[in-house]
């Protein structure tokens, strides 16, 4: 409610530490960044950036681990099979489940030697002084492996023209940041706070005539009856949501429209009071607006929108 840290656990799983845009903390682990994607879509990214500089790639991940001769974009390429053989469940071509448990080392895996996941190469494609990167799909885990005579992956330094595709994936790695979104619905009591004929409120709201905001953030509302929306609690000011012992959570909501149009919606236009006069009339606290929200101070979107 206030923004703050809290501590899950997962039954018989893993501990977390969450906090609405900060990033998670898993087991103790601060996870930065989110993955490219799974190791096939990472394949289908990047395979023209390893075509001709390597002769083999295994993108680690938990999901889904892709090998790059096999799979689709490798084919494409005209990359020849290299007698690799991945221990774990075969899906479509390039494709592997369950090759490791989840965790936090490659991939989101729970191993620390990618070559755990490999059995022996084929001799009928292999060949000493064959080529292999295995990089995890955030690309903090990588690693460089040459054949030897007994096609044996020998760790070895990472090529200069590989550096790049590997550095590349990270830069593609959003940040890993906690979402938190409350949902909530405009009941009926609080519609009829606005207007005589509460329905005439979601009506409004659906004919986008009237725009709803939380704490003046842009809220999605939901398809069907009512006014029922969502909203990303980062972009609502601090310490907005509160409790009463109904038992009911408490979030601002604005409903912003022009004055003609709330008449028109039978609006208690008796009880319109200019802001000026609230703020000489009450004590009021006054929370500033964030930046990221120019709803509804600004006039020309509230234009736009009605267009």
């Amino acid at each position: 409610m206030k923004g703050e840290a809290v501590e899950l656990k997962v039954e018989g799983g893993s501990s977390l530490v969450v906090q609405a845009g900060q990033p998670p903390i898993v087991d103790g682990a601060l996870e930065e960044r989110m993955r490219v994607g799974c190791g096939s879509a990472t394949i289908g990214m990047f395979a023209k950036q390893w075509f001709e500089h390597v002769d083999e790639v295994v993108v680690v991940d938990d999901h889904i681990t892709g090998v790059l001769s096999e799979h689709e974009a490798g084919k494409y390429l005209g990359i020849p099979p290299t007698g690799i053989k991945v221990i774990g469940r075969r899906s479509t071509p390039g494709r592997y489940f369950n090759v490791a448990e989840p965790g936090t080392a490659w991939g989101g895996t729970n191993i620390e030697d990618p070559l755990t996941i490999l059995a022996d190469f084929k001799p009928k494609f292999a060949r000493p002084g064959l080529t292999m990167l295995m990089v995890g799909t955030t690309g903090e885990h990588h690693a460089y492996y040459v054949l030897d005579d007994d096609l044996r992956p020998v760790s070895a330094e990472l090529p200069e023209e590989l550096q790049g595709s590997v550095d590349r994936i990270q830069e593609n790695c959003e940040p890993a940041l906690t979402s938190v979104l409350f949902m909530a619905g405009a009941g009926g009591s609080l519609r009829a706070g606005a207007t005589v004929n509460p329905v005439g409120l979601t009506r409004s709201v659906r004919e986008l005539v009237t725009r709803v905001t939380c704490g003046g953030a842009e809220v999605y509302i939901w398809p069907g009856g009512g006014i029922t929306f969502m909203v990303d609690v980062t972009r609502v000011p601090p310490g907005a949501f509160g409790y009463v012992p109904t038992p009911a959570l408490v979030a601002p909501l604005e409903f912003t429209m022009r004055r003609d149009d709330y008449a028109a919606l039978g609006g208690h236009t008796e009880m319109i009071v200019d802001v000026d006069q609230v703020f000489e009339s009450v004590e009021v606290g006054v929370v500033s607006q964030l930046g990221s929200n120019p709803w509804p101070s600004d006039p020309e979107l509230f234009a736009r929108a009605r267009e």
